[in-house]
């Protein structure tokens, strides 16, 4: 295969607006996720367990035989996917009231089109 043409077909494949979108959201929801792990483990949890006596969750395990099961880490993870399910649940629903005017517009322009088209069908049977 030759390969000047396998290049150009990648730099296409890599240059389209989906890849290079999909590769910002990416990159910035592994930092969100970054963010979010620090404000739950070093803001929110140290919070929760001073105010539930002195709980430190990241040790929170029961041993059965030779396992160790930290649920306190699964705790923190929880909490996280929470914070994130929220965070994504306003901007989905702030992206949502900015999107229905196209909708709308675009609803428009097909009822328009339709209308033409009934036109149209009504010329030709006469």
């Amino acid at each position: 295969m030759d390969t000047k043409k396998l290049i150009n077909e990648l730099k296409e494949f890599l240059m389209r607006g989906n890849i290079l979108d999909l590769a910002v959201g990416v990159i910035i929801g592994s930092a969100f996720g970054k963010i979010v792990a620090s404000v739950v483990n070093d803001i929110i949890m140290p919070l929760i367990g001073a105010i539930m006596t002195g709980i430190d969750f990241k040790n929170l395990s029961i041993s059965i035989g030779s396992a160790n099961i930290l649920y306190g880490n699964f705790i923190q993870t929880v909490i996280e996917f929470t914070i994130i399910g929220v965070f994504l649940f306003f901007v989905i629903k702030a992206m949502k009231k900015a999107i229905p005017i196209k909708k709308v517009e675009e609803k428009i322009e097909v009822k328009e089109d339709i209308q033409l088209l009934k036109e149209i069908r009504d010329l030709l049977k006469k």
